[in-house]
């Protein structure tokens, strides 16, 4: 396939220039590496938009202006990133699911539901709402040891139930979607 006249003094020209669009992309980047990447970027943008060049005007001005301009974008773009070749910044950005959580509130809430209604009342009163035993005594009108008993007993009762050795085995972090009360049954 033949290319017509005007392609091919186009392409002849971009071949010419080549060698002082590397020195000038060199003295830019001052690598190597970033120097032949910019002239190739050039050279691409060029060829691209053919169509807009004018036959007749300075084919090197052209292309030392769109080298000069995608220079300065790159590095304009540069400052805007942060440079992590470590990774320890992007390390930092990752967020543990929640699903987890969500699933474990659950699973608590219907082993809650099972639990009698003394055991029930006492747990939630010092594990949920952060009553000390004393209080949740006078409150659920108990003995102290009493209460005690009886969220010893329900904490053992939910961890048979959920089949967990410790508070350790629940996910991290609550759900940002969950429930204000702990259940429906507070």
């Amino acid at each position: 396939m033949l290319m017509p006249p005007q392609t091919t003094a186009f392409t002849a020209g971009l071949i010419a220039a080549m060698p002082g669009l590397r020195r000038y992309a060199l003295s830019l980047c001052r690598t190597a590496d970033g120097a032949d990447d910019l002239v190739q970027e050039t050279l691409y943008k060029a060829w691209s938009q053919q169509a807009r060049f004018q036959v007749g005007s300075n084919l090197n001005a052209w292309l030392f202006t769109i080298l000069r301009n995608s220079f300065f974008n790159q590095t304009r773009k540069r400052k805007r990133e942060m440079q992590d070749a470590d990774g320890v910044y992007s390390a930092r950005l990752s967020t543990s699911p929640t699903h987890d959580a969500a699933l474990d509130l659950r699973d608590v809430c219907n082993a809650l539901a099972t639990l009698p209604a003394p055991q029930r009342e006492a747990l939630l009163l010092v594990g949920a709402l952060g009553h000390s035993y004393y209080e949740a005594a006078a409150l659920a009108g108990a003995e102290t040891g009493t209460i005690k008993s009886r969220v010893s007993r329900a904490r053992q009762q939910i961890l048979g139930m959920m089949q967990l050795l410790g508070p350790m085995d629940f996910a991290a972090t609550p759900p940002a979607t969950a429930p204000t009360p702990l259940c429906a049954y507070v």
